[in-house]
């Protein structure tokens, strides 16, 4: 701090820095997702790049790890349950750099450490094997149970999918986390308001979401999850809370960043044309200049 720093100013300047460091995260990580993409010429790009933010407010925020020691013991636990969004999670894994950027290139491929579906047992930092959904929630009870019984003061989080909230799994799970008492557990809920057979209102109603979690005990919030200073002020509140575990709701844009692919139908599992993936690299990178010209 300088002479002409007070407290005040150096408080503001360190989040400036946050917000500009997750910025430039979300941007690469979209950008690998959609190389990631073209490797395959299709996937769970939509998804991926709606998630983008949460996962540079994540890895470059909140999470404690060690790049080069993925089983290190007091890691913070970061559990995919959603298995087909391992395309974002291996842009985030490179971004934090526990896979190689290089490796980026073998995603989908036969022998690949990076599956398209996560794999614990492939990938260096892929906490739990991902598929059936709505089992996340669950590993994530017995995971803070036992890093609480070893007094490790680990926090442990799951990403999960509005759709899970489907699954009758995913409620007990949220029973036992807040009957034990578990504030070491921070729940992400992606609303992308999309399944793989129609919006989400229209497969199973499950707003409102936000005081379904808050009956079941929890310390919920909801946010614009492609809202970076609003993600900020969300984990910043979940990881000083206790008494009780918390959920931060994440409302996601399907494609967010990429206009081409923000508005395309079936836009679960899309299917991008050969020359479309330079069109949308090209209006990511016109996105992220003008925005951090408007700053």
């Amino acid at each position: 701090m300088t002479t002409l720093d007070t407290p005040t100013t150096t408080a503001v300047q360190s989040r400036t820095a946050r917000i500009a460091g997750i910025r430039e995260a979300a941007y690469r990580i979209r950008l690998n997702a959609l190389n990631m993409g073209e490797v395959q010429g299709q996937g769970y790009i939509g998804q991926a790049l709606g998630v983008a933010d949460v996962l540079a407010t994540v890895y470059t925020d909140q999470l404690r790890y060690r790049a080069d020691d993925p089983h290190w013991g007091g890691r913070d636990r970061f559990l995919l349950s959603i298995g087909h969004y391992a395309i974002a999670l291996y842009a985030a894994l490179a971004e934090a750099g526990t896979i190689p950027v290089e490796e980026l290139s073998t995603y989908g491929s036969d022998e690949s450490r990076l599956p398209m579906s996560g794999m614990a047992s492939y990938t260096p930092g892929m906490e739990i094997s991902g598929g059936s959904l709505g089992h996340g929630l669950a590993v994530a009870t017995g995971m803070a149970l036992g890093v609480r019984h070893q007094g490790n003061p680990a926090h442990v989080y799951n990403l999960l999918s509005d759709g899970e909230l489907d699954e009758g799994s995913t409620w007990e799970a949220a029973l036992q986390i807040a009957h034990h008492g578990l504030d070491n557990v921070t729940a992400i809920v992606d609303v992308n308001a999309l399944q793989a057979d129609g919006p989400t209102e229209g497969i199973l109603r499950t707003e409102p979401v936000l005081d379904k979690w808050q009956a079941f005990g929890w310390h919920a919030l909801r946010v614009d999850g492609n809202d970076i200073e609003a993600l900020v002020d969300a984990f910043d509140e979940a990881r000083a809370h206790r008494g009780s575990p918390s959920v931060i709701i994440c409302d996601t844009r399907i494609g967010c960043g990429v206009p081409l692919l923000e508005t395309r139908e079936k836009a679960h599992f899309m299917r991008v044309s050969e020359h479309e993936w330079q069109i949308a690299r090209d209006q990511l990178a016109e996105g992220y200049n003008t925005e951090g010209q408007n700053r």
